[in-house]
């Protein structure tokens, strides 16, 4: 999964640590347990990432927008940019995410089409 990230000229960026598209069939070797135990080792990365990705958000835009502590709520200026910032960062995920997708359609559809010629070069 993605990680977007704040990178150090301050605009948003994409930090992919490896990207692999995992192979369907990478799993099938697997004992039943051995597959619920690595789908659980992977739903906690995932989820590990999410709260980085969210802590990284917080940071961000409350550095970015809040300047004074003078009281309990935010100034009007404050609680605008930290909308602006959120709302922007939503959207990059948001767009970020559809890309990955793309991207994993055509490997899947390259990877069929691959099988089906050799299936074919096999037949032949």
């Amino acid at each position: 999964e993605p990680c977007v990230d704040s990178t150090a000229d301050g605009n948003w960026g994409v930090g992919v640590r490896k990207l692999a598209f995992m192979d369907p069939n990478a799993m099938a070797g697997l004992s039943q347990d051995d597959a619920k135990q690595m789908m659980s080792i992977i739903e906690e990365m995932q989820m590990r990432d999410s709260l980085r990705m969210y802590n990284r958000l917080v940071e961000r835009c409350f550095s970015q927008c809040v300047s004074s502590f003078r009281r309990k709520t935010l100034e009007p200026d404050e609680e605008r940019c930290t909308s602006k910032c959120t709302e922007k960062f939503l959207k990059h995920s948001a767009r970020v995410t559809m890309r990955f997708q793309e991207l994993s359609e055509q490997s899947g559809e390259a990877v069929m089409a691959q099988l089906n010629a050799a299936n074919q070069a096999a037949g032949k």
